[in-house]
Parts: C-alpha cells; structure tokens; sequence
C-alpha cells in the first residue's frame, strides 16, 4: 500500500530516514511529508517508531481534474468505503485544501464526502447506515484537494503521533515532542545517541521537561509508540492483524530492554521549582526517569563547580518572547546565556533553538550551522555552536596580537599620518569632556579633512562606527578607495580599537526606496548606554545605528521636561527620546513610525529598560495621517521627520515643503501650556515665518549641540514651539458705586 506520513515543513527529511529505517521503499519527500510504500508490518512499525512525523494515512484512490463539488461527490461515491467501515461502526471525516479553485470552505467539501460515504453505504446495506463520531470514531477518513486533483486517504495512525501520553501540563510555554526530537535529531548529540554511546546531554532551561525525555527515548532506543501502544486507529480497523503486531511490538520491546542498559545521562535546569516538579512527573510517566537528574538551578547565575566535568553537549529552548518571569528583558536573558556558555562551558557542543533569530546575535557566538524549524506557523532558528576551550581561545588571542603586531608595524603613508594627527588632536579635546558628562560613546571626527570626507562615532569605547560620505563623480574610484583605507588605518591606530569592531559604511543621498532598503542581514545587536539608559544599535545591517547620537542633548531635555507629562514622539524611529521620557517620569508615552522594524525596536529598547505596561503606545501609521485621525493631546511632543520620504501610504514628504502642514497638525494635538521640541537635520531648512507669528517659537539649536557637534553646527536645527498667550486689555471705567464684600455661604 501506499501511505502519506505527514510532517512540519524542513522535518519531512527526518521522517523520510525514519521510513526508511522502518522498512518502507519507494519513498518520496513531498509536499507536507513523506510518501512511500509498505506492507503492514512496515507501517506498524513507523507508527510505533516515528519521533517527527505528526500522522500517518494509507492512501485509497487519487483522481485529477477535478473540477466541482458534484464532480467531487460522484467520484467519492464509486470508492468502496464498505471495505472499511459498515453501519454498526462510526467515522468522521476531516479535510485539507491547497488552492482548490472550486472549494472556498474545507467543511464544504467535508459534508460532501461525508453524503458520499453515507449514500454509498445505505447502497450497500439495505438503507442502514453508519453515525458520524468526532471525539473517538472507529474509522476516519481524510481528503486533500490541491488544485484539480483530488486524495481520499484512511487515518492509519489516529490521534497525532506527537502526543506520546507523558505530559500532564506545561510551564506555558510549550515545546511539542516531536519538534523536541528534531531538535536533538539535528544536534551532534544524535550522532553519539545512534551509535549507542550517548554524550551527557544537559538542557539548562528544560521548562516542562520536554527536551530532556524526548533525549533520553532516543538514547535508550525507546519507540514513542511504547508509551501508549494501545493508541493506535490501526487496532480498530478490519485489516488489523493482532499477529503480525504482536511481532512489531516485540521487536521494539527487545531494542528498549537493550538500550535500557546503557551508561546513560541526561541533566535538566530550570529556575522555576514548578517545573522543576513537572519535569519529573513527566519522566515518571515516561518511565525514562532513572536517566535524568532534574535540578533548580538558574543558568544565569551558575559558578564553574556547577558544570560537569568534562567537553559535552547543551542543547536548550530558552523563551523567545517576554521574559516568563518578568524579570529583565528578552536581550538581557540571551547575552547571560551567551556569557555562561562561553565562560563556563569550554569545548562543549551547544545547540540553540530560538524563535526570534535576532536574539540569537545577543548569544555572542558565532553559529557552526542553522537549521529552520518550525514550532506551529512560526520559523524558528536552530543554531549549532562549539565553545571554544580555553587553549583554543587564547591561542587565537596570541594569533589575533600577532596580526595586529604586524600590521601596526607597517608605517603610515603620509595621508593616513595627516588623518591620524587630526584624530589624535581631536581625542585630547574631546575625550576629558566627554568623561566629565560621563558619555561614552560620540562622534570623534566629522570630515575635518576635505580629503578624508567621512563621519567616526566612537560607541562605548569598543566599536567604531565609520560613515564615508560619498565622494563626487570626478574623484577615481581607486583614489577614493585608497583615502577610505588611509582614514581606517588611522582610526585603529588613533582609537586603539581593533579592526574587527571597525564598522565602515558609506553615506549617500537615499533616493526613492533606497531609503528603506537594508544594507545587510546579519542580526547582529550591541548594548549602548546614554543617560544610564541601555539601547539596541546595529552597525552593519542599516545605514544608521540605531540612535542619532546628536540628539543626546535633546534626549536629556525631553527627559528632564516629561515628568507627569502625556509625551508623543512622532517618527519615532527606535524610541530612545520615548525612553528618556518614561525614564523621566511621563505619565504616558505614545510613539508613532511607519517601519514596523523601528516600532518592534523601539519595543525592545522600552523593555530593555524595565517600561512595560498599559501606559506606553506604540502605532505603526504615517505620522500625517495618525495626527489627523486622533484627537488625543499631549503636553511634551518631540516631532524629528525625515528630510524626504516616499512612505507607500502617502505621496513624498518634503520636510522644508511640508512643514507647515506637519506643525499644524501637531500643534493641535498640544495642550495649552505644552511643547513642542521640532527638529531636523536638513541643512538648507529654513522655518516658515508664518509658523512664527502664530505661535510663539523659540530656536534652541545651539543648547541642543553637544561639544562632539561643536564642529558641525549644522548637524540640526532645532525649537521649541508653543502656543500663544492670549492677552486681554481691560478699558478703565468710571467707578459709580462703592465696592462692597461679597461673603459666599457655604
């Protein structure tokens, strides 16, 4: 017969080896799983031995083109459901569809073959007839339409594959078994597993125990099916054959009782005591529980005497979404669990399962390889890694001091010695200031030099952000990639910062969509501080990092000026003057930008630093167009737009043309006495006199520049904008009566 094993999407290589493995030939990666062929026993066995696949079906007949549902009934009419079900026993149908033209709804087509079945078998059997059951039917049938063509297939397995039996509840967030075998399927564990000797195996974030179990069926040989054999459709069907199950079963109860003897161990840690407890009443119900050690530990607060001796594995699904405990931020748990493995863990293999991949850049390790799984309709990422032990490390270390010896002993060609000079001059000035205000990262040079035309932002003292601005059509392309290398060269002996931390871009004029392409996708996030503040800032993937580090000043007046305040930040871009102003006490934040990608950052930055609740905002809309319709006010708005943009919803934005509809528009949203702090980086902006002499305008700029700007005082402009006073004058009048006291009972 021929049998459709269904699969998650990238599993179905997995269940295709695990067909294989059982017996089956002719098999066949195909849409949603693996189809191939066997006899009876071949397909008990799958059953019984299958960790990845979620169902198995026998197939009954396939026809193509066709093309309605009268069509579709007829051809289901002339199959012989009689073979398999009479009118002393239920069935239930179910149904899947993949871009059938004629089938809108897969009930539709569920009550068509369900009449089909029905009619055929009062056919059959004298007018009798059999009755649809949905929680425990004796047979079920399945359909799946894909276009024209048509499948009838018989539920060979029953309930779905991955519910082994063991599992009681969850701690909320939940790995399914068979995704948990894929995972340790994909890890170089497995490898050591099949091969009967079975490397210590540690999840150090195990939640409900899911990892740890499904491990320790692999390593003892142990079917899933085991663990509830009687679960199976097959065993009410009339072409079950109790004999040959029987010799199924007992081949798998040999391997077990085998693979029970060996020298296995499994480690599971979890900071909760209550998952701690689950774990181990799931390995009870398991019966896998003399294998693994269930330990209260949380990983990121371990010392070297916890960890076993020895180079081994960790293999782990740590949360991806909030924090479960509320404790910290999401970022915050990645960079512990990165810093653990690297310090703690040398020369162990580490396997990763996370379904936010941008997290993982926090990890600080760089991935052997990546797997994509799917834990239901989301893409998670699989990253393999191999700590690097501590011999390894340091002669890498040695290695990376000898390079940089080398290349430091190469002289400096004359432009990159000018370059370096002005750099050096720069520091001195720059650097104690910058100390005293307690900042820590700054621009430390902004083409000072016509011939080296770039922007150097120093970033904590450990990376250097370096912005080429592009040089004109009539400068050769070799000369200006010579001065791009001579003010690199200068900047790592200037700064001392190591040339792999040196970020280099080039600036351009972004014209058209060019302003919202991505430079590059490698996810990879530090932690900057302003302000005692943390903030996510990327140097390689878009043209800026994440914060405009000349804002600082303003970022400090917003914060200084939001207490108790109702704050709006309009172009928000990743929120860090939103953070400032939670930080300084704003009695609500709301932060409105079109790019999902910046309000999802901006996300990240507010709980990064601990602001979570129904109190902050966050609006994915065109600025113009939220500002017309809400009608909501605010006491302090930072309004910052872009220069020019071509946002899809709307026709071009020109700041300098615009700007006296976007201020309108702002203003009346802001309360009598507020603020309005208005800014742009356009350098040839001129405000509109109108918007003076209507509302009382007052230009900031210079108190907004700090002394790593002082250079380039038109980095932006920026004002404070306020609505008018009214003034009343009041004409002396004749006093004709005397004045008497007005007492006002109470």
């Amino acid at each position: 017969m021929i049998y459709f094993a269904a699969a998650a999407a990238n599993q179905n290589d997995l269940v295709a080896q695990e067909a294989q493995n059982a017996g089956a030939t002719e098999v066949h990666l195909v849409n949603g799983g693996v189809e191939f062929e066997a006899d009876l026993a071949t397909a008990y066995r799958f059953c019984l031995q299958s960790r990845i696949a979620t169902r198995l079906m026998m197939g009954l007949a396939q026809q193509e083109d066709v093309m309605g549902p009268d069509e579709f009934y007829e051809s289901s009419m002339m199959l012989p459901w009689e073979t398999w079900l009479d009118p002393t026993k239920t069935f239930s149908v179910s149904v899947t569809t993949m871009h059938c033209p004629w089938l809108k709804k897969s009930t539709f087509g569920a009550i068509r073959l369900k009449d089909a079945i029905v009619d055929r078998l009062k056919e059959k059997f004298e007018g009798e007839r059999p009755s649809v059951e949905f929680d425990n039917p004796d047979v079920t049938f399945h359909v799946h339409f894909e276009h024209d063509a048509v499948t009838w297939y018989l539920d060979f397995s029953g309930r779905s594959l991955h519910q082994r039996g063991y599992r009681v509840g969850d701690t909320g967030a939940v790995l399914k078994e068979n995704l948990a075998a894929a995972v340790l399927m994909r890890s170089d564990w497995y490898k050591t597993a099949v091969d009967g000797n079975a490397d210590l195996l540690l999840d150090p974030m195990c939640g409900s125990g899911t990892l740890p179990i499904e491990a320790a069926l692999i390593a003892t040989d142990t079917a899933p099916g085991l663990l509830d054999p009687n679960r199976f459709a097959f065993l009410k069907l009339d072409m079950h054959d109790p004999d040959i199950w029987e010799e199924v079963l007992d081949e798998a109860y040999e391997r077990q009782e085998s693979g029970m003897l060996r020298d296995i161990r499994i480690l599971g840690w979890d900071k909760d005591p209550t998952a701690i407890k689950l774990s181990k009443e799931h390995a009870k119900l398991a019966r896998m529980d003399k294998f693994i050690t269930f330990e209260k530990k949380d990983f990121t607060k371990i010392s070297e005497e916890d960890i076993p001796e020895g180079e081994h594995h960790a293999i782990t699904d740590p949360p991806y979404g909030k924090r479960m405990d509320g404790e910290g931020s999401i970022e915050a748990l990645y960079l512990a669990l990165g810093k653990s493995f690297n310090t703690l863990f040398p020369g162990w293999k580490v396997s990763i399962l996370c379904g936010n991949k941008e997290l993982l850049s926090y990890v600080d390790m760089k991935p052997e390889r990546t797997n994509s799984l799917y834990n239901g309709p989301l893409e998670a990422q699989l990253a393999h890694y191999t700590v690097f032990t501590r011999e390894e490390r340091q002669a890498m270390i040695e290695k990376a001091i000898q390079r940089k010896k080398e290349r430091l002993a190469q002289p400096l060609t004359p432009g990159a010695e000018m370059a370096y000079n002005r750099l050096k001059k720069n520091l001195a000035r720059i650097q104690p200031l910058m100390q005293e205000e307690g900042v820590t990262s700054y621009r430390i040079y902004d083409a000072d030099m016509p011939e080296y035309s770039a922007a150097i932002d120093w970033y904590e003292g450990k990376y250097i952000h370096l912005q080429e601005y592009a040089p004109p059509a009539s400068i050769d392309t070799d000369d200006a990639q010579r001065r791009l290398q001579e003010l690199i060269d200068a900047t790592e002996r200037a700064t001392g910062i190591d040339l792999e931390m040196i970020f280099v871009k080039q600036r351009r004029e972004q014209k058209g969509t060019d302003q919202y392409t991505k430079l590059a996708n490698a996810g990879k996030f530090y932690i900057m501080r302003e302000h005692s503040h943390m903030f996510m800032v990327n140097f390689s993937d878009y043209l800026d990092t994440g914060i405009f580090l000349d804002h600082r000043p303003v970022r400090k007046m917003i914060e200084e000026q939001s207490k108790g305040k109702r704050f709006l930040n309009l172009f928000s871009y990743t929120g860090t003057a939103t953070v400032h102003a939670a930080a300084g006490g704003a009695l609500s934040t709301v932060s409105v930008d079109a790019s999902a990608t910046y309000l999802d950052w901006a996300i990240k930055n507010m709980e990064m630093n601990g602001f979570t609740g129904m109190n902050h905002f966050f609006y994915k809309e065109d600025c113009i167009d939220w500002l017309r319709s809400t009608h909501d006010v605010y006491d302090l708005i930072f309004c910052d737009p872009p220069t020019f943009s071509n946002s899809k919803m709307r026709s071009m934005f020109d700041v300098d043309r615009d700007q006296r509809r976007l201020i309108h528009s702002t203003m009346r949203h802001l309360a009598q006495d507020g603020v309005l702090i208005f800014s742009t980086n356009y350098r040839k902006f001129s405000l509109d006199p109108e918007i003076s002499e209507e509302y009382e305008v007052e230009e900031i700029t210079p108190q907004t520049i700090g002394e790593d700007f002082i250079r380039n005082q038109k980095i932006h402009y920026c004002w404070t904008i306020k609505h008018r006073k009214a003034i009343v004058k009041m004409q002396p009048k004749e006093i004709t009566k005397p004045l008497r006291k007005v007492v006002r009972k109470k």
